[in-house]
């Protein structure tokens, strides 16, 4: 059992992991070691709660493709263990993201002093413009 959240555990049949050749600098291992990570996790046949399915699915985040694979690649250390925990914990980012809840937003009022002050605000200002005017000369 891997746990992705407080609370929000997973078998360990359900990642997909594979090892890859990682990009980039690292001398004449990089042609010859796999040591990067690709952690595919099929949100749609997991045994996540259905809300969280739907949160996770809702995520505008490039690693969650259309058909509902989460899809990351480790490659930032240089063994493939770290790699491997990195994927993890990005993973178990990406799910805790999708468990928050955002709080109700509590709708609230102005309070008198502030109606009063926004009253006499506009009426000042009012005064200001109407001394913009031509001036009347009385002739």
């Amino acid at each position: 059992m891997i746990e992705l959240a407080p609370g929000i555990h997973v078998q360990d049949n359900e990642l997909d992991w594979s090892a890859i050749r990682a990009q980039g600098a690292g001398g004449q291992n990089v042609n010859k070691v796999s040591n990067a990570v690709h952690l595919r996790f099929d949100v749609g046949a997991s045994s996540l709660p259905p809300e969280l399915k739907d949160a996770l699915l809702g995520l505008r985040d490039h690693r969650v493709s259309a058909a509902g694979v989460v899809v990351i690649k480790a490659q930032r250390f240089r063994s493939l263990e770290k790699n491997r925990d990195d994927a993890l914990k990005r993973l178990q980012e990406l799910v805790a993201r999708a468990a928050h809840k955002q709080p109700p937003r509590i709708a609230t009022r102005p309070g008198r002093s502030a109606r009063a002050r926004r009253v006499d605000d506009k009426s000042r200002r009012g005064k200001v413009k109407s001394l913009r005017g031509k001036i009347d000369r009385g002739e």
